[in-house]
């Protein structure tokens, strides 16, 4: 099993994002309500000036032929470098931890590091006028995957891009992108996978959001469509001086590979961190 494609950005950014985060945790005041309610729209939008660290934990279930459990670990940093006073560059980084259970009688199970993804967007520090969110850049697949069974294996690439709008409580838009392998294992399949995520967000004056996607992806080399519909809920809420969110929710597999899932649940805590 190898993990889908999807857009983020890359082990390198590690370091940085370490520094980073001591420095923002070092210098963050309690945020108000302004501030909270600032953060909450923030975390709706993809392309946000703000730096974030979510990590994502999902469960699918009913893979197989012996009805096997799939965890996906996905650490997903997320860090803006300003340009000017307009313009940002914004990193969105997946690397993910992955682990099965046996999927047929008489295998064994895996578990491992997948590969790592990563989309560098060029954005406008704040939302346009009309609260269009705007971002276009590049998005790379590293093979990290410390295990044949949770990587692809090859070094890929491709453009990505995330439009949408803020309007009132609503947040709405596609955040696309096209991978194609380049370079890597010989043997192993190559990538070429189109990945689509149409989402709806609202959130409330109490910082609650409930939003609705799909983390959709089409593998042109096998020709077949992985069409999650998922729902969410999520809050944020403050530890001393840190503020932070919590995410539920769960998904219904419309389509997914032979052999693939058919519901799953997702549980992230997302840090954050303020200038």
């Amino acid at each position: 099993m190898t993990n889908r494609v999807r857009p983020a950005s890359s082990l390198s950014v590690l370091p940085l994002l370490l520094v980073v985060s001591a420095h923002a945790v070092a210098q963050t005041p309690a945020p108000g309500t302004d501030s909270r309610a600032e953060i909450a729209k923030n975390l709706a939008n993809p392309v946000a000036n703000m730096v974030s660290v979510p990590f994502q934990n999902n469960w699918d279930y009913h893979l197989g032929t012996t009805d096997a459990t799939l965890y996906t670990l996905n650490v997903q940093p997320v860090i803006p470098i300003g340009l000017d006073d307009r313009f940002i560059l914004l990193t969105r980084t997946i690397i993910p931890y992955i682990s099965y259970n046996s999927l047929a009688p008489g295998t064994s199970g895996a578990g491992g590091l997948g590969d790592t993804q990563a989309s560098i967007f060029l954005s406008t520090r704040e939302a346009t006028k009309g609260g269009w969110i705007l971002g276009v850049g590049p998005v790379f697949l590293f093979p990290t995957a410390t295990s044949r069974s949770t990587g692809s294996g090859k070094w890929g690439a491709g453009p990505t891009f995330v439009v949408g709008k803020q309007d009132g409580g609503w947040t709405y838009g596609l955040l696309a992108s096209q991978t194609w392998s380049f370079a890597g294992t010989e043997g192993r399949a190559s990538v070429n996978s189109t990945f689509l995520e149409p989402f709806l967000m609202y959130t409330t004056k109490t910082y609650t959001t409930f939003g609705a996607f799909t983390e959709s992806s089409y593998n042109w080399t096998e020709g077949q469509w992985s069409v999650p519909i998922e729902g969410m809920v999520s809050q944020v809420l403050m530890l001393a001086k840190q503020p932070f969110s919590i995410t539920l929710g769960g998904r219904y597999w419309a389509k997914s590979p032979a052999g693939g899932p058919d519901w799953g649940l997702r549980l992230a805590l997302t840090l954050i961190f303020l200038e």
